[in-house]
């Protein structure tokens, strides 16, 4: 090559650089898409009659807020430090293992992940019908527990730094109720506990999208919030306002999405359900299943019509 000569971009670029053109392209239109549903939904939330039912309005969850930190303010906080130290360590062991699970990083990076992949990869009006409702509920729920845990999260790590509650090492120095407003330090972040939060965000929107997994669900989540506990890491309190915060946030989003029926809705009496039947989930499940061991195609058949037509002729 000489020079003033110009250079053309190999084969192997431009492809590259139309590839990625059609993912941003399509990452375009599918977040269009999703934004032109949920405006369409707008009318149908007005039109449903939705009045909270007992135990579940602000006022309500307020009240057992209230009541349950207060009590365990009262009577558990105190006596639960001096009672962990009794402990051997072989007790709590499996408890340190066990509260990792209670950290959001993982719930995020995999749901956000996964909602990023469809929008960018996902060809919806080419896939056929199960497969394509299958991945719509899929990343309907997916962007729901994402929403939940980030938004909650979120809502924890204000009221930790904001309020300073002393964590249970400084009970010796400070005692179990020690609040320094605006204390802006690590050991003075306890209370509500954040992995209780978002436990308690997790289990709910996993009880709601599974609701015949429910029991088991909840148990699962309450031994990992209560490991915040065994750990030292937090007071019980802690622990009861984190596990509030997180199912409450959770279930004011579903019933948001309820309204819209984007992925939920509302009972004859007034109780969130998944919006898809277990028939037809576990359809659309064995439909995605088989594209991806590539037993059936996930992609419609091309309408031969046309084709039909030229050979006639």
């Amino acid at each position: 090559m000489t020079m003033g000569e110009e250079t053309t971009p190999g084969p192997d670029k431009a492809s590259f650089g139309l590839r990625l053109r059609a993912v941003k392209e399509r990452f375009r239109a599918n977040a269009r898409r999703i934004a032109a549903i949920v405006r369409g939904r707008r009318e149908r939330a007005l039109r449903t009659h939705d009045p909270l039912p007992a135990g579940q309005r602000p006022q309500d969850v307020l009240a057992i807020l209230m009541l349950t930190v207060g009590i365990a303010l009262v009577i558990a906080d105190i006596p639960t430090y001096p009672w962990l130290q009794t402990l051997p360590h072989a007790t709590r062991a499996p408890f340190v293992v066990l509260t990792d699970l209670g950290k959001a990083h993982w719930i995020l990076w995999s749901t956000g992940l996964f909602c990023l992949a469809c929008l960018a990869f996902a060809d919806i009006d080419r896939l056929t019908w199960r497969v394509r409702m299958g991945l719509s509920m899929a990343w309907t729920y997916a962007a729901f527990v994402f929403f939940s845990v980030a938004s909650t999260g979120i809502l924890a790590i204000l009221f930790k730094w904001t309020l300073g509650r002393a964590r249970p090492k400084l009970y010796e120095t400070v005692g179990p109720v020690e609040f320094d407003l605006f204390a802006f330090h690590g050991s003075y972040t306890s209370f509500p506990s954040g992995h209780s939060t978002t436990v308690a965000a997790l289990a709910t929107a996993l009880a709601l999208i599974f609701p015949s997994w429910r029991w088991l669900i909840i148990v699962a989540a309450f031994w990992i919030a209560f490991s915040r506990i065994m750990v030292g890491a937090h007071y019980p309190s802690d622990v009861i306002a984190g596990t509030l915060l997180g199912a409450t946030v959770t279930l004011f989003c579903a019933r948001w999405m309820a309204r819209r029926r984007l992925g939920f809705r509302l009972s004859a009496n007034g109780s969130v359900e998944p919006v898809m039947s277990r028939r037809s989930a576990a359809a659309c499940a064995r439909a995605i299943w088989h594209a991806a061991l590539g037993r059936r195609g996930a992609r419609r058949a091309p309408s031969s019509g046309a084709g039909h037509h030229r050979e006639s002729e």
